[in-house]
C-alpha cells in the first residue's frame, strides 16, 4: 500500500465508506427440530417484513449433503443468509447485512419464535 492509503491491522477495522449506512447482525440458535427448505424460505421472506425491507426475489435454498441447508434472500437494501445444521447438532446461523436501519432485538426475537429456538444469541455490528 502506498502511504496515503487506509490500512487495517489484524483485529482493527477501518471504515472505508463512512457516508454509506451499513448494519450487520448475526443471530445463532438451537431450533426445536431440524429445519427444512420450506421453513427457510418462509423465515427469510418474513424476516424481510419484520425488518422493514423490500423483498426483491423469493428466497433461494440449497442442501449440501455434508453441511446441511443454506438459504439467501435479496432485499432492495441488501439481504440475509441462513445456514442450518442437523449434525453434529441442531444449530442455525443467520447473517443479515443492510444499508437501511432495522431493530436487531426485534429481528432476534422474531427468529427465536419463528424457528422455535430453545436458545438464541445475537450480535449487531
Amino acid at each position: 500500500m502506498n502511504s496515503g492509503s487506509a490500512h487495517s491491522l489484524k483485529g482493527e477495522v477501518v471504515d472505508l465508506a463512512p457516508d454509506i449506512y451499513r448494519q450487520r447482525l448475526v443471530i445463532e440458535g438451537v431450533p426445536a427440530a431440524p429445519i427444512n427448505d420450506a421453513q427457510i424460505v418462509k423465515y427469510l421472506r418474513d424476516l424481510g417484513t419484520v425488518c422493514g425491507m423490500k423483498v426483491l426475489t423469493d428466497p433461494v435454498t440449497h442442501l449440501s449433503e455434508t453441511y446441511g441447508w443454506a438459504g439467501w434472500v435479496h432485499w432492495e437494501t441488501s439481504g440475509a443468509h441462513f445456514y442450518a445444521w442437523d449434525t453434529p447438532r441442531l444449530f442455525f446461523s443467520v447473517d443479515v447485512y443492510t444499508c437501511k436501519p432495522f431493530d436487531a432485538a426485534v429481528a432476534a426475537e422474531f427468529t427465536r419464535k419463528a424457528l422455535g429456538a430453545s436458545v438464541i444469541t445475537y450480535r449487531e455490528f
